[in-house]
């Protein structure tokens, strides 16, 4: 049996939908049941079918930092599929983050090393790949800097890898994969999704920092074809392109027929604007719409190649305008 954690996550929801057009015994975990139901507007942008694929998934309420919850899960699991994150660019999450990404993490290798998985698939991040050397592009093989400019984020995420490379040391076949900015339908109000909501609602400002992006398909087809071959500890970079997030938002506007964002916003700027978020937020103790760390990242520019995985898989990646505008289209919906 096929276990997917983080199941009603972006990666995790689109991954089960296509688990289930080839598998009849896959297990997914959730915290909550609003949650839950979630997915089958996910299952909505594939199929008709909905309930269908959807009752084909065991369904187990768990949480991944909670082990007597997890006792159950592993019943009869062969394969692991670890989606499960915390993401935020939010310093007081740092702790949560630290227990739900690392201390989640090892709690999941534990159990899959007891259960004698046979192999195990982890989803991480470009976050907690090393810097650019020279001014290359980023590989699997830059080296990771623990420096005071690395976020909450990218520090749990490689405590999470290490947990990952920890449970190869003790038998346990894994695959990492390290995703760009995902890209994909259905999460509105959280992470990339945010973007399409507020460029709908008229967002007006852009930076030219560079990063890369994937669209959520990319990294399901990815996973898959990982898990079903004989690669083995391994990791691989996950980057359709290397854009700027003023390419990125124009290519949304014209998605949903909006006005392109048309103030370029400075480093300066942005370093005002979330410095007076800071200070609002700790007046009315809601969550930030600008960090340190995020207006930081939208001014960086960082170039990464997926050439690894698209030699040792003759992988070919959807050009994100195309993701942009099948998401754009599920948005509209």
């Amino acid at each position: 049996m096929i276990l997917v954690t983080g199941g009603t996550g972006l990666v995790g929801s689109h991954l089960l939908y296509h688990l289930t057009q080839e598998n009849d015994k896959i297990r997914a975990i959730y915290r909550t049941e609003e949650k839950r139901e979630h997915i089958k507007k996910i299952f909505s942008y594939y199929t008709d079918d909905v309930q269908y694929f959807f009752s084909k998934i065991d369904w187990i309420q768990a949480d991944i930092t909670d082990v007597p919850s997890l006792e159950p899960v592993f019943k009869n699991i062969t394969e692991v599929y670890h989606c499960a994150a915390l993401v935020s660019f939010n310093p007081r999450d740092y702790r949560k983050m630290r227990q739900v990404n690392i201390d989640g993490t090892a709690n999941i290798i534990n159990f899959s090393i007891e259960a004698k998985v046979k192999k195990f698939c982890f989803v991480s991040s470009i976050a907690a790949v090393g810097n650019s050397i020279n001014g290359k592009p980023i590989t699997e093989e830059n080296e990771w800097n623990d420096n005071d400019e690395n976020h909450g984020y990218a520090i749990t995420k490689y405590g999470a890898e290490m947990e990952v490379w920890r449970g190869s040391q003790e038998g346990l076949d894994v695959v990492i994969v390290n995703p760009g900015v995902i890209l994909g339908s259905g999460f509105w109000q959280e992470g990339s999704g945010k973007l399409f909501t507020q460029i709908n609602n008229g967002f007006k400002f852009y930076t030219e920092g560079v990063t890369g992006f994937v669209s959520v398909q990319d990294v399901v087809k990815s996973m898959l074809l990982l898990m079903e071959s004989n690669i083995k500890n391994e990791r691989f970079i996950l980057v359709s392109e290397n854009k700027s997030f003023k390419e990125i938002l124009f290519a949304i506007a014209d998605g949903l027929d909006k006005k392109r964002p048309t103030i370029k916003t400075s480093k300066l700027l942005t370093s005002i604007a979330w410095r007076i978020d800071w200070f609002l937020t700790k007046i009315t103790s809601k969550e930030p719409l600008l960090t340190k760390n995020s207006a930081r990242s939208s001014h960086n520019k960082s170039y990464y190649s997926s050439n690894k995985i698209k030699d040792v898989l003759n992988f070919k990646f959807m050009p994100i305008n195309d993701s942009i505008k099948l998401i754009t289209k599920n948005y509209l919906s």
